[in-house]
C-alpha cells in the first residue's frame, strides 16, 4: 500500500535533477552560459557540466539567412559528360567507332560518323536517349530533353533543348533542399527554412545561428566523394589534383571511380586509437563493400586517394585486403572538421554547385510585441492552471502544481539534449501539454475521491485511484502521442515545432504527474498518518 523503496526514489529523483539540471543553460543568457563556463576550475570535466541551450526559432530570435544560386554552365558540364559517358556505351554496343572520337560543347556532344550504313544502325539508339519533359508521352511528341541533329557529313550533335536544360535545372534544385535539409537538420529538430526562390535559388534560414560563414561552409560544398588509385606522373587517364596535405601539390589519380560517396550508408566523426587525432568513420552499403574489398585485395601496396571535390584528402597505402565494407577517412582534421565532414558525407552531394547570391544575419520573424503577447499567455494559462489545481484539490494539488513546475523543466531538459529548436507554436505546445499533465493528475484525484466515498481507506483509496486511473491515462496520451508523431512526419517548420514540443509533453507526464505526483503523497501519508483526504 503506497510504498516506494528507496532505490525508487532515488532513481526518480536523480532523473528528475538531471533532467533540470539539463534545462538551465536555456534559463541563462548566453554571456551568462559562458561566464560560467569560464569560472569552472580546471579540473571540471566539461562535459560534466551542461552547456547546451534550447535554440529560439527565426520567428523568436532570428539567424542566418543565405540565398543559394544553381551554377548551371557547371550543371551543363556535369549532364554533358553523363552524356558523354552514355554516347560512348551506345557507340560500344552498336560496335561503331566515330571519327575523332566523343567532342564535348557547351550543351551537350559531338560525333562524326561518316559512314551512313553505321550512322543508321546508331542514330535510332541515340534517339533513346532523349526523353520526354514533364507529361509528355514518349512517342506522343511534346518537348524532350535532347535535341538529335547531324549533317550530310555524318556530323551527329546532341545538344540539350531549353526546356531540357529548365527541367535539369528544377530537378537539380529540388534535390538541393533535400540535401541542404539533411546537412543542417540531421536529427530533425533544427527547423530551418529552407525555400526555392525562383527557378534556381534556394533560401536558407537558420535559427541561432548568427555566423552565415559558418553555414556558406557547410552547404557550399558539393561533397562528391570518389575512392581513387593514386597513378603514375605522365600515363594516360590520369587527373592532376591538388593534395590537401601536400600544401596543394598536384598529384596524378587515376580516373577509374572505384566507389563513390553514393555506396556509404554512414559516416560519424571520431579519433584515432593510434594517435588520437580527429577522423572519420564510414561504412558502405553491400555494393560498395564488395567493389572496395576487390580493389583493396588487387592492390596492396598501393596508394588509394580518397577525393572530396577534386581534392586528396588522403591517400593511405592498402596494407591490407579491407573486405568488412568500412574504413576510415583521416587528413589532420580539427573535431569540427571531422564532424562537418561526416555530416556532408552523410548527407549525400549536391547535384551541383550552388554559389552564395545573399548572406547576412535576420531579424527575429514576429514583431517583439507578438514576442511578448505569446509569453503573457503561457504565463497567464500556467497561472490560471496553478491556481485552479490548489483551489479544488488543496495539498493534493500543491503536489500537482509542483509536478508541474516539473514537468516543465523536463520538457526544457529535453529539448536542450535534442538540440531541439523553439518556436512560437512550440510554446504553444507547451502551453498545451500544461493542461493534459494537470488533466492526469485530474483523473487520478477523482478517481481517489470515488474510492474514499465508496468506504475505502485512505491508503486502499489512493492506491486503487493510481492504478485504475492509469489505464486511462495512458489511453488518452496514446492517442494525442499519435496525432502528435503524424504531425511531425507530415509537418514542417512551425507545425513540426509543435509536434516536437508535444510530443516531449507527453513523455515527461509519465514521470511527473504519475509516477513524482504519487511518491509525493506517499512521502506525505507515511509522514502525517491522516484522518481523511485533504480534498
Amino acid at each position: 500500500m503506497l510504498r516506494f523503496s528507496k532505490s525508487k526514489i532515488i532513481a526518480t529523483m536523480a532523473v528528475i535533477i538531471i533532467g533540470l539540471l539539463l534545462a538551465v543553460p536555456s534559463l541563462m543568457g548566453r554571456e551568462h552560459r559562458e561566464a560560467f563556463q569560464n569560472s569552472l576550475p580546471g579540473w571540471v570535466p566539461s562535459w560534466l557540466i551542461p552547456s547546451r541551450a534550447v535554440v529560439l526559432g527565426l520567428d523568436l530570435q532570428g539567424g542566418s539567412h543565405v540565398l543559394l544560386e544553381v551554377d548551371v554552365p557547371d550543371l551543363l558540364r556535369t549532364q554533358s559528360t553523363q552524356l558523354r559517358d552514355d554516347v560512348r556505351r551506345v557507340l560500344r554496343e552498336a560496335r561503331v567507332s566515330p571519327q575523332g572520337g566523343i567532342q564535348l560543347n557547351q550543351r551537350g556532344v559531338q560525333i562524326r560518323v561518316p559512314d551512313a550504313a553505321e550512322r543508321d544502325r546508331v542514330l535510332p539508339r541515340l534517339r533513346e536517349l532523349s526523353q520526354p519533359i514533364g507529361n509528355a508521352v514518349l512517342g506522343q511528341g511534346g518537348n524532350r530533353d535532347i535535341d538529335i541533329t547531324t549533317t550530310p557529313d555524318g556530323l551527329i550533335t546532341l545538344a540539350y533543348t531549353d526546356a531540357g536544360i529548365n527541367e535539369k535545372v528544377r530537378r537539380a534544385v529540388d534535390q538541393s533542399i533535400e540535401v541542404i535539409r539533411k546537412r543542417i537538420d540531421f536529427g530533425g529538430t533544427t527547423e530551418p527554412s529552407i525555400q526555392r526562390q525562383g527557378t534556381d535559388r534556394v533560401l536558407v534560414q537558420v535559427p541561432g545561428l548568427q555566423d552565415p560563414q559558418r553555414l556558406k561552409e557547410l552547404l557550399g560544398r558539393t561533397a562528391k566523394l570518389e575512392f581513387r588509385m593514386l597513378g603514375q606522373q605522365g600515363a594516360a587517364d590520369v587527373d592532376m589534383l591538388p593534395m590537401r596535405d601536400a600544401g596543394g601539390q598536384k598529384v596524378p589519380v587515376e580516373r577509374r571511380v572505384i566507389v563513390e560517396g553514393g555506396d556509404l550508408v554512414d559516416a560519424q566523426p571520431a579519433f584515432d586509437s593510434r594517435t588520437n587525432e580527429p577522423i572519420v568513420n564510414f561504412r558502405f552499403n553491400i555494393r560498395g563493400a564488395q567493389r572496395f574489398g576487390q580493389a583493396t585485395t588487387e592492390n596492396i601496396g598501393r596508394a588509394l586517394a580518397i577525393v572530396l571535390d577534386n581534392e586528396v584528402i588522403s591517400a593511405p597505402t592498402i596494407q591490407s585486403a579491407i573486405t568488412g565494407g568500412s574504413g576510415q577517412i583521416s587528413g589532420r582534421f580539427t573535431v569540427q572538421q571531422a564532424q562537418d565532414l561526416a555530416v556532408l558525407l552523410r548527407a549525400g552531394a549536391l547535384p551541383a554547385k550552388l554559389t552564395v547570391v545573399e548572406e547576412r544575419t535576420v531579424g527575429p520573424g514576429l514583431g517583439h510585441d507578438s514576442i511578448e503577447a505569446g509569453k503573457l499567455a503561457t504565463y497567464v494559462a500556467a497561472v490560471f492552471v496553478v491556481i485552479f489545481m490548489f483551489a479544488t484539490y488543496g495539498l493534493f494539488g500543491l503536489f500537482a502544481n509542483i509536478a508541474l513546475l516539473v514537468h516543465v523543466g523536463l520538457i526544457f531538459g529535453l529539448m536542450s539534449v535534442l538540440e531541439a529548436t523553439l518556436t512560437l507554436p512550440g510554446i504553444a505546445g507547451i502551453v498545451l501539454t500544461i493542461g493534459t499533465a494537470v488533466d492526469s493528475n485530474v483523473l487520478i484525484y477523482e478517481r481517489i475521491r470515488e474510492e474514499a466515498h465508496s468506504g475505502r481507506s485512505i491508503p486502499s483509496a489512493i492506491q486503487a485511484g493510481f492504478e485504475r486511473a492509469f489505464a486511462t491515462i495512458v489511453d488518452s496520451n496514446s492517442t494525442m502521442a499519435i496525432a502528435a508523431v503524424i504531425l511531425f512526419f507530415l509537418g514542417s517548420g512551425p507545425v513540426r515545432g509543435f509536434a516536437v514540443v508535444f510530443i516531449l509533453g507527453i513523455l515527461t507526464t509519465v514521470i511527473t504527474a504519475v509516477t513524482l505526483t504519487r511518491m509525493m503523497i506517499a512521502v506525505w501519508y507515511h509522514w502525517m498518518r491522516p484522518k481523511t483526504l485533504p480534498f
